[in-house]
């Protein structure tokens, strides 16, 4: 038993410092800062659900269909970059959903479904570390209780996500459009910064093989 709590708290700490949901919060009060408490809901609850399919789905074929399509993690680092770079820019220049001050409903709803996929769920919430993670930890977990344990923690880690991002609401209404905008630009270039680390972070070992073979 002592194993199995060993394994729990293993596949929790790391993926919650992963995930890093309380990181994602900042970037998800940015992006949603005009939707409605119900949208916000929907989009965190997009996100979260989304996340967690994949990362169950990477978990049991990953490495199948990494091998299979020739994709390494490296190439999803330097991908995720490119989306968080073009997203940062964009929270830089403040220009991030203005498309939610429309009174089209279906606009609206294009909005919250665009970006709870992308960037929220796939690269933010679902990112390399957490497929990679997902697949390492799936090939460890020789039983049928360590793997129930690892699907049911992980579920536990996106249910918090969502909690979280939930909670960003409040903060939301609190700051005020000012206080957003400045929180928008802030998070920019934090995200912008993040996008140069993931994309040489994934850059740096493929151009090392290419050298080296």
């Amino acid at each position: 038993m002592d194993s199995y709590y060993t394994f729990a708290i293993l596949v929790f700490t790391s993926f919650f410092t992963l995930i890093n949901p309380l990181g994602t919060m900042p970037i998800f009060m940015s992006m949603t800062k005009s939707l409605s408490v119900e949208k916000r809901k929907n989009t965190a609850k997009k996100a979260s659900i989304v996340a967690f399919f994949t990362i169950i789905a990477f978990a049991f074929s990953g490495q199948i269909l990494f091998k299979f399509f020739g994709i390494s993690v490296n190439s999803f680092r330097i991908v995720g970059g490119v989306i968080f770079f073009a997203m940062g820019w964009d929270m830089l220049q403040a220009r991030l959903g203005h498309i939610k001050h429309t009174d089209d409903e279906d606009k609206i709803d294009a909005y919250v479904d665009d970006i709870s996929i992308t960037p929220l769920a796939i690269p933010m919430i679902c990112g390399p570390g957490a497929i990679t993670n997902a697949i390492i930890l799936m090939e460890e977990s020789e039983t049928v209780i360590k793997k129930v344990i690892l699907i049911s923690v992980i579920f536990l880690v996106l249910l918090l996500t969502y909690l979280i991002l939930m909670g960003a609401s409040k903060i939301t209404d609190k700051l005020g459009e000012t206080g957003n905008k400045v929180m928008m630009r802030l998070m920019g270039l934090i995200v912008m910064v993040i996008a140069v680390e993931f994309f040489f972070s994934g850059l740096k070992p493929i151009v090392i093989s290419i050298l080296n073979g």
